[in-house]
């Protein structure tokens, strides 16, 4: 018989995916993703991603299941991330990619 999957379902972990392709990387991003191992939060997964398709707007963080573009990413931004994005929930508005999030 198979269980029923809601019973252990619990909400999916966070995953930061960070741009490792060409563009992005010559702005930064093997720093910015070394700043996020860095500080490593507990439940949530840091990768190394493939083109995240918005080449020049890099580095390229994009929050997963939040599905939160932030752009132009600096190593020394991470930690505002970490801290109030991936540990207390709240969106990085000054960071955020303007073309899927809009100005504000």
């Amino acid at each position: 018989m198979f269980n029923d999957l809601n019973e252990d379902q619990t909400e999916p972990n966070k995953c930061v995916q960070v741009c490792q392709h060409r563009s992005c990387r010559k702005q930064g991003a093997v720093a910015v993703l070394a700043a996020f191992q860095n500080l490593p939060v507990p439940e949530v997964e840091i990768l190394a991603s493939g083109c995240l398709g918005q080449c020049g707007n890099g580095p390229m963080v994009l929050v997963l299941p939040d599905m939160i573009w932030y752009s132009r990413v600096l190593p020394e931004e991470v930690a505002v991330v970490v801290k109030k994005h991936l540990l207390d929930g709240q969106i990085v508005t000054q960071m955020l990619y303007h073309r899927f999030h809009g100005q504000k």
